[in-house]
């Protein structure tokens, strides 16, 4: 009997607070995903919107990004989009799927951003390296958290006094 669930998808999750509001947030991450996405995942070495705007459930994008040195090419459709809550989007060959969450965090002023990564099928000879592998998937996703703070304040300006 094997000791690991092969249909289980690997999870992994970040969260950032931003000093910005959930609507500030929302429109550089999610209504402006395919204008800022490169900018903050630095990984994506091409990219390419399939579909123009406006953003919203099946819009495509094409990226290559470089993975342990490795050119990876996907196309990717936006699977879920509900302002000002959630942006999900799923690899056409269903490989991943990413979802960044946003919520009001202690004041109006301040947001909770989640991005949860999931690979959706690992083969078996990997499933041993779970663990290694989560956690260079939450290192990459605090990576582009910190991006997305530091883009968010040239963005929109820092808050006085900063």
């Amino acid at each position: 009997m094997f000791a690991f669930d092969l249909s289980k998808p690997l999870i992994g999750k970040a969260g950032i607070g931003l000093e910005k509001t959930v609507a500030d947030v929302f429109d550089y991450v999610g209504f402006h995903f395919f204008d800022n996405y490169p900018k903050w995942a630095l990984e994506v070495i091409e990219f390419e919107v399939l579909q123009e705007q406006p953003i919203g459930v099946g819009s495509r994008a094409k990226q290559v990004r470089i993975e342990q040195g490795q050119k990876v090419e996907s196309t990717f459709e936006i699977t879920e989009f509900v302002p000002l809550q959630t942006l999900a989007l799923e690899s056409v060959s269903q490989e991943f799927r990413e979802v960044y969450t946003f919520e009001e965090d202690n004041g109006i002023d301040s947001t909770r951003l989640e991005i949860s990564f999931e690979l959706l099928h690992v083969d078996f000879f990997m499933r041993p390296f779970e663990k290694l592998i989560r956690v260079a998937i939450e290192e990459g996703l605090q990576n582009s958290l910190e991006n997305i703070q530091t883009l968010l304040g040239g963005h929109y300006g820092e808050p006085e006094g900063s």
